[in-house]
């Protein structure tokens, strides 16, 4: 019979693990299978009715908590001239004060703008409070982004999309003196809508100059916002993304020792499979092979109906352009955690083939591991290595045979 944790012992957990606060990983943190499944459940809706917790979603934080990287809204210096904000989303009562502490070289933050940060906890005399270090700025709160041609003007510029379908009051936007942070007439820039409503047309800010509209990299962002191709992801989805943290070893089997590679394109950003072989020394399969494929366990991290879930099924897939890619999860899993990289641990999926002298396969397991890429290749690398017309380490050229020879 499984031993469920007590009341307390689960809300300590809770505390200890805000980004994994979900009923899998609950139920997983303390071995609970079948049908006690159900007596977690009923504990949890016990302990949020009681007012200790509060839910978002699918996952469960200490009431009157905030999660560990969230969307904060600037506001403002308070009489000690320390930046104060407030969460974005709060349900619990009077929410917890919030100290900003930006790095050295973070932009400048003004009232009314929303950032995504990291959340650090700190308990005084006076209760909880927190500290934010700032992740990225998302810009105000409601704020539209255009993308446009600027155009300079003797009292004001303008910017004019460049999106063909524009209407109304995304038609132009009108750039006060001082707000055009040095944009050239003919520019590409990102305009971001100020507040206030006035006659007329709306008024913008300059927040990025792109530069030539005609050189190549731009093609593709103008193509991109032609076509409603997202490059930026929601705060919620940053969010969840940003509290992601390496995985450890646990009940995955330990594939580090395995000569697996990684084989991509030469300008590719991130590196999804990984392979190796070998000779099998099973005497039953004389001439017979072993070979290794592994896949980034990208299930690890997007949760079912999670923020992450959500925003990839509504994408469907990522874009790919000449100069840059529109990716269906954030660039901190898509080019990092979830990225098989040189000399990382990372998660993975992986099958052990069996294959025989005449390369039929005979046998396979599939397994959740923890692998380490010997060699991010480029596809031109291992053709060299095979053929033996450019140096290798030995190491490379072995595993690169040694698959050319599985096949």
């Amino acid at each position: 019979m499984t031993n469920l944790p007590t009341k307390p012992e689960l809300l300590d957990w809770i505390r200890e693990n805000p980004e994994a606060a979900g009923k899998r990983e609950i139920a997983r943190a303390f071995n609970i299978k079948g049908g006690a499944r159900v007596e977690l459940k009923a504990m949890l809706r016990e302990l949020e009715d009681e007012g200790h917790l509060t839910r978002r979603r699918k996952r469960v934080r200490p009431k009157g908590h905030l999660p560990p990287v969230g969307v904060i809204v600037i506001e403002g210096p308070d009489a000690d001239g320390d930046l104060r904000a407030r969460p974005r989303e709060w349900e619990d009562g009077a929410a917890p004060p919030i100290v900003v502490l930006p790095r050295k070289n973070d932009p400048a933050l003004g009232t009314g703008d929303q950032v995504l940060a990291k959340l650090h906890a700190v308990h005084t005399d006076d209760g909880l409070s927190y500290e934010a270090r700032p992740i990225k700025r998302l810009g105000g709160e409601g704020t539209r982004r255009m993308l446009g041609i600027y155009r300079a003007g003797p009292e004001a510029g303008r910017v004019v999309p460049v999106a063909k379908g524009a209407k109304g009051a995304d038609k132009e936007w009108i750039v006060p003196r001082g707000a055009a942070e040095g944009s050239q007439d003919g520019e590409l820039v990102e305009a971001e809508a100020l507040p206030g409503r006035r006659l007329g047309l709306p008024h913008g800010r300059i927040v990025a100059r792109l530069g030539d509209p005609g050189a190549p990299r731009q093609v593709s962002l103008i193509a991109m916002h032609e076509h409603g191709i997202s490059y930026e992801f929601p705060a919620e989805v940053l969010g969840e993304a940003e509290a992601a943290e390496p995985v450890a070893l646990g009940d995955r089997e330990d594939l580090r020792d395995l000569a697996l590679v990684t084989i991509d394109p030469e300008d590719a950003r991130d590196h999804d499979d990984a392979v190796c072989a070998f000779a099998d020394d099973d005497s039953s399969n004389p001439g017979g092979w072993i070979v290794w494929v592994a896949i980034a366990d990208v299930a690890h991290y997007v949760r079912p109906d999670s923020e992450l879930d959500r925003e990839a099924r509504r994408r469907g897939n990522s874009t790919y352009f000449p100069d840059r890619v529109a990716p269906m999860l954030p660039e901190r899993l898509s080019a990092d955690l979830c990225s098989l990289m040189e000399g990382v641990d990372r998660p993975c999926l992986a099958v052990r083939l069996v294959l025989n002298e005449a390369g039929e396969k005979i046998g396979h397991r599939f397994t959740r591991g923890l692998m380490r890429s010997r060699a991010s290749l480029s596809y031109e690398q291992a053709q060299a290595a095979a053929n033996g017309d450019a140096p290798a380490d030995a190491l490379r050229r072995e595993t690169v045979e040694a698959l050319f020879a599985a096949w």
